[in-house]
């Protein structure tokens, strides 16, 4: 069963707008500035929809970008206290010896956890990286398939980890479209530990101060900038995964996730990712339909406790739509016709889609917002003749 609700008065998004359906929009949509990289993907954190993309599927070399997965490992193990951040880990030869991008540090040290994360992170270093990994995983092997094992369970079906540090090596690859799933989920999953990934600066004691600045130029150029990691080898090119966070009336914070691979330089990489954000805020407008846990409807339920069940979302439900196109989108609920108990707080009831003239925007699973036992067994025989008679 579907039913149209104007726009303002009903509800909005979550699942990203596929490549096809993307496509599909290029008269309605804003199309995206040209951007100088080999793929990229602007991603609306906020509403989850997919803003502008260009080979989001195609499998990249990883560079860096892959020391995101051995940080949500880190951050998983920190959260499970198989780890403390004041730990000291060893520094194996191993570690010591890795080529690239260092923090400088040797099998003489024992350093913490704290200061790995922000080798790693800010410094990118892969030494730190391998400690890390060793200290985890207990063995640079196992974890490689801990990354793996990971990347299976977040759905990153175009991923293939060999190393934690992200050295070129055949078949270590990603897309631009699991790299937003990994980035979305580090954020959402581990919000008390972003904050190394906005750190301008960091120097191990002892080791070259030169070092210690953030390769991530957005992080000095725009103050709503706030992570997340740089990467390059020769053969990835330079790459940002870069996001931002802004203030909007009615709405709040609007994050978007802008991922450049495979640009000329650090410069490109930098002004191609700021060149996406500043679109995508510009661009598109965010509406703020429903507070969290607010019903979108209340359809009527059959054999039920309750006469009718609420359907929404536990979060406030935002769409991001075409600037200035707020008052021309419409919602429309699909369900299950009739609803019977029993229904459990957070059953998926439907979805909805939000449509711009004949296209979809975006579309959101709905769910119960309440759980709902069934009726005894004279409400239910009643409710089953009425349905009979239906």
């Amino acid at each position: 069963m579907k039913r149209i609700l104007p726009a303002l008065r009903s509800l909005a998004l979550f699942a990203a707008v596929a490549p096809a359906a993307f496509g599909a929009l290029a008269q309605q949509v804003p199309q995206p500035p040209e951007i100088a990289a080999r793929t990229y993907m602007l991603v609306d954190v906020t509403a989850n929809q997919v803003l502008a993309a260009k080979d989001i599927d195609a499998p990249v070399e990883q560079a860096s970008l892959t020391k995101l997965m051995t940080g949500y490992l880190v951050f998983d193990a920190l959260r499970a206290k198989k780890v403390t951040l004041d730990q000291k880990l060893p520094v194996s030869v191993r570690a010591w010896k890795m080529p690239g991008s260092r923090m400088f540090i040797d099998p003489k040290m024992q350093v913490s956890v704290d200061d790995l994360l922000k080798g790693m992170i800010v410094q990118s270093g892969n030494d730190a990286t391998v400690a890390l990994a060793e200290g985890v995983g207990g063995t640079y092997e196992n974890f490689v398939k801990l990354m793996n094992d990971q990347a299976k369970a977040l759905g990153m079906n175009g991923t293939s980890y060999k190393n934690p540090e992200g050295l070129t090596e055949p078949g270590h690859v990603t897309t631009a479209r699991d790299l937003s799933v990994l980035a979305s989920r580090l954020m959402k999953d581990f919000p008390e530990y972003m904050h190394y990934y906005s750190t301008k600066q960091y120097s191990y004691p002892g080791t070259p101060p030169s070092n210690g600045t953030n390769r991530n130029m957005l992080l000095f150029r725009d103050p709503t900038v706030d992570g997340l990691k740089t990467g390059h080898t020769a053969a990835a090119g330079y790459c940002l995964v870069a996001t931002a966070k802004r203030d909007f009336p009615n709405v709040g914070q609007r994050r978007l996730l802008s991922i450049v691979l495979g640009t000329a330089s650090e410069n490109a990489r930098a002004n191609e990712s700021q060149k996406l954000l500043n679109w995508g805020y510009t661009a598109f407008d965010a509406v703020k339909l429903f507070e969290a846990n607010t019903p979108v409807a209340t359809p009527a339920l059959w054999k039920g406790a309750e006469n009718v069940l609420k359907i929404g979302r536990p979060e406030a439900i935002v769409v991001t739509v075409p600037s200035g196109s707020a008052g021309k989108i419409k919602t429309e609920i699909s369900r299950p016709d009739p609803l019977v108990a029993p229904f459990a707080k957070g059953q998926a009831v439907g979805s909805l889609k939000v449509v711009l003239g004949e296209q979809t925007l975006a579309e959101v699973p709905l769910v119960a917002l309440e759980g709902v036992e069934q009726a005894g067994i004279l409400g239910r025989a009643w409710d089953a003749i009425r349905l009979w008679i239906k």
